[in-house]
């Protein structure tokens, strides 16, 4: 049972009743969360567009559904991880309850894992694996698998376009994010050994678009621009940066380039036959979990019946996880995918200059 000594007095001056040692814990519709409770959801940047348009308010608004006396502190931190510390420390001294917490920095976040122990308040680590610490729980997809269905889709792409020993650009996500070691592990087990060669690799501070489009310049320049056959490419914000570098430098017709996150402008990308996949994470699911598992924690209840599916070694503990299961798509499949889960509607991806190109796609 995670509840501060707060929480139980709380409790018991609303008329709810603690259970006694070895007791089972009432069923979640039975039992009310201390009024006022609060729960803090820590994202780590804003440069990738899901948190803000996905996470955040999928997340609050299942918050809200289950518990309308709750109140979510909000914070981003911009891809900083200090100022995430103090972001955290700010939402312990408010009074917070639970930290769902996305490290900007999967290995320094231990310590705000170590301060929240010190109240006895839980954390759940969203998204992104927070290595080292006692974390209570953790949510997220398979992110392994994730990099093996981007070089898989490549690997695949370019034999069938007659490129099966061709030369690619590997631009993986930040150092600094323990999933793109996932991504990264996962795509060279698919790539090493191809038959494909790498020309340069690169590993992208910030998750930076912008620092991705300097790393594309420096690989058109040091392999030739007529001479790449695919890129990887981590995230769709890498792949945007990617992409601009060799439209600028007069590459023609693009080579196949990998992404994530199924961003509007990566899907977008796909329809008009500039990016070639991406990998959609189903963002809703992930969010909702995470809040009715922050409600259960606030309720001083463990994860809702059926939701742990499995355990992730963060080199501390295997922490009981919930794994979500990735989705490779293609212009082939936009459709029955990010469209039919309403993740995007049609309308907003052929807006303006990709209408026509919806129209070849058949997405409206």
């Amino acid at each position: 049972m995670l509840l501060t000594s707060a929480c139980k007095k709380e409790n018991k001056e609303a008329g709810g009743e603690t259970a006694a040692p070895g007791t089972a814990t009432a069923p979640a519709a039975e039992k009310k969360p201390a009024a006022g409770a609060k729960i803090a959801l820590l994202l780590p940047e804003s440069k990738t567009a899901r948190y803000e348009s996905h996470d955040r308010p999928h997340f609050e608004r299942k918050v809200k559904e289950l518990c309308s006396e709750c109140e979510v502190i909000y914070s981003n931190a911009d891809q900083d991880a200090s100022k995430q510390q103090n972001q955290a420390e700010a939402a312990l001294t408010n009074g917070a309850q639970v930290l769902v917490l996305d490290p900007v920095d999967s290995a320094s976040a231990a310590a705000i894992v170590t301060r929240a122990k010190q109240s006895k308040i839980p954390v759940v680590s969203y998204d992104r694996l927070i290595t080292g610490a006692d974390v209570d729980y953790y949510i997220s997809f398979d992110n392994e698998q994730v990099g093996k269905l981007q070089g898989t889709a490549l690997v695949d792409k370019l034999k069938a376009d007659g490129k099966a020993a061709g030369t690619i650009v590997v631009i993986n996500g930040a150092p600094t994010d323990n999933n793109a070691k996932l991504f990264k592990a996962g795509a060279h087990s698919i790539i090493d050994g191809s038959g494909l060669k790498i020309g340069a690799e690169y590993d992208t501070p910030d998750w930076s678009p912008d620092k991705a489009q300097q790393q594309m310049e420096q690989a058109i320049t040091a392999i030739g621009k007529d001479k790449i056959a695919g890129v990887y490419c981590a995230n769709d914000g890498t792949a945007g940066g990617a992409i601009a570098a060799m439209k600028a430098a007069g590459v023609k017709p693009l080579p196949p380039v990998t992404g994530q996150d199924a961003e509007l402008a990566g899907i977008q990308r796909i329809i008009a036959g500039e990016q070639f996949m991406t990998v959609y994470k189903a963002i809703k699911p992930e969010a909702e979990t995470a809040a009715e598992l922050a409600v259960a924690l606030a309720r001083g209840q463990p994860a809702p019946a059926g939701k742990v599916n499995g355990k992730v070694n963060n080199g501390q503990k295997d922490v009981p996880s919930i794994l979500l299961t990735p989705v490779s798509v293609t212009k082939d499949n936009v459709k029955s995918t990010v469209v039919a889960d309403g993740f995007w509607k049609a309308e907003e991806i052929c807006a303006g200059d990709y209408k026509e190109a919806c129209a070849t796609a058949q997405l409206q």
